[in-house]
């Protein structure tokens, strides 16, 4: 044993636990196969990569090596309506995928499923389990979260896709982690991390927020994570060139909307402070936003537009104010949500309402460039729903429309701070993996040490 092996058997890093690549699509560009190939040799990971950067080709991939290797099936699951685009990918790239919507299948194929249908499935009947979009585990309650964890437990090959991992949400990591059986999230947490002195009420104490690193403990985290996941926003993250992916213009324009009269009491509109105001704020307004919302359709007259919303009430009167809109409400079935996307999708549909809870994971509407966007204190889904058009793909210029009321200008400036944040700690996770992984190249090319055998 050489001494640098000695070290590392007693460092907390995920191992190999996979095998050498067995298939690799000849589509894939040089930093997708990079990825593939590291992923299958690590058998269970996690790839944070930017939307449009073939996400979905990977996960086929991997669930493809691990279905010629075994010769069992692969469960992939998704979002809703989502599951579609999956197969469609697959067919494309002659990748035997069928979709089961209650539980049965046969052969050793990839099997697509909705995480909502999990429950339906056997997990002794696969080898290996991918999560698309893996950060809208956090969505779901308790249950569906425990579900999903225990069966991908019970496998040998997992893998976790997201674009919109939070570095700085420690215990969504170790939610990953977990699934991926390197470390449960409370222990990451005893290990890494201790509270902070300040005093927290028992409602927030199981936020990350609470938590610190402890002395020294930073590099190490960070290198942990780094052994079980890679994080990209462009191929020149990992040393590929760029040129193969742009991305086009994003323009966003926001408009102010002012309430046919001021809130009771008031001689005029203030912004609304605390989220009780936010809420009354968004009801008084909705007749002007949305009178604004399908005046900006308006001005893209004949092309494809997405209009998000929050509140059923702002759904409902933006399909009626909206010419030729279709509405996804969440009172769709399953099966009337593929089909409107899909007619969404093939342009019979020019004019999508929904909600990013609805339709803001996973989708692809590169033929669409142009959204309105009612905006709330969730970061995740404004980028989420933008970057359903605005992603790798794409080639023209995507405009947004972010309509708000005078009322809400706090949202807006919230929005902002997190998009900061959420830049700077993606920024952060890309260069601290790019430093540990010339660490690990440098260590390579030094020569052996020995270790003395009385240790």
């Amino acid at each position: 044993m050489t001494y640098d092996e000695f070290i590392t058997q007693k460092s907390h890093t995920g191992g190999d636990h996979g095998f050498d690549p067995v298939f690799m699509p000849d589509a894939a560009f040089d930093f997708q196969r990079h990825l593939i190939g590291w992923a299958t040799k690590k058998g269970r990971a996690s790839i944070f990569a930017d939307c449009g950067m073939g996400k979905t080709l990977m996960e086929l991939a991997f669930a493809q090596n691990v279905v010629q290797k075994t010769n069992k099936p692969v469960l992939i699951l998704t979002p809703l309506s989502v599951g579609h685009q999956t197969v469609k990918e697959a067919e494309k790239f002659g990748i035997d995928a069928v979709r089961s919507m209650d539980g049965n299948h046969s052969g050793a194929r990839v099997v697509v499923a909705n995480y909502e249908r999990i429950h339906l499935f056997d997990p002794s009947d696969f080898a290996g389990t991918v999560c698309d979009e893996s950060s809208i585990l956090k969505n779901f309650d308790g249950v569906t979260k425990k579900n999903v964890t225990d069966f991908m437990r019970k496998h040998p090959y997992r893998l976790l896709c997201t674009a919109t991992a939070a570095p700085n949400d420690f215990i969504e990591l170790g939610t990953s982690a977990e699934a991926l059986g390197y470390m449960g999230y409370m222990d990451m947490l005893g290990k890494f991390f201790k509270k902070s002195e300040a005093t927290i009420s028992r409602k927030d104490e199981n936020r990350s927020g609470i938590y610190r690193f402890r002395g020294h403990a930073e590099r190490d985290f960070w290198r942990w994570v780094c052994s079980w996941s890679r994080a990209i926003r462009r191929p020149s993250d990992i040393g590929f060139d760029d040129n193969h992916l742009t991305l086009p213009e994003l323009i966003t324009k926001q408009h102010v909307v002012a309430a046919e009269s001021p809130a009771d009491g008031f001689l005029f509109s203030l912004p609304a402070a605390g989220l009780q105001e936010q809420r009354k704020e968004r009801s008084r307004t909705i007749k002007e936003r949305c009178e604004k919302a399908a005046e900006c359709v308006a001005a893209h007259e004949g092309k494809s537009s997405v209009q998000w919303c929050y509140l059923n009430s702002e759904s409902a009167m933006l399909a009626k104010m909206t010419p030729g809109a279709v509405e996804v409400s969440g009172s769709d079935t399953d099966e009337e949500k593929e089909e409107k996307f899909a007619a969404f999708e093939s342009g019979q549909i020019q004019v999508l309402v929904t909600k990013p809870t609805i339709a803001g994971f996973g989708l692809n509407w590169q033929h669409c460039n142009h959204q309105t966007f009612f905006p709330s204190h969730s970061f995740e889904q404004w980028y989420q729903a933008i970057r359903r058009s605005w992603r790798f793909g794409q080639t023209r210029t995507v405009t947004v429309d972010i309509i708000t009321s005078e009322g809400e200008r706090d949202v807006m400036l919230n929005l902002q701070r997190k998009a900061d944040a959420a830049e700077k700690m993606f920024s952060s996770l890309v260069s601290l993996m790019g430093q540990e992984l010339e660490v690990r190249k440098h260590k390579a090319q030094t020569p052996q040490t020995e270790l003395p055998s009385w240790i």
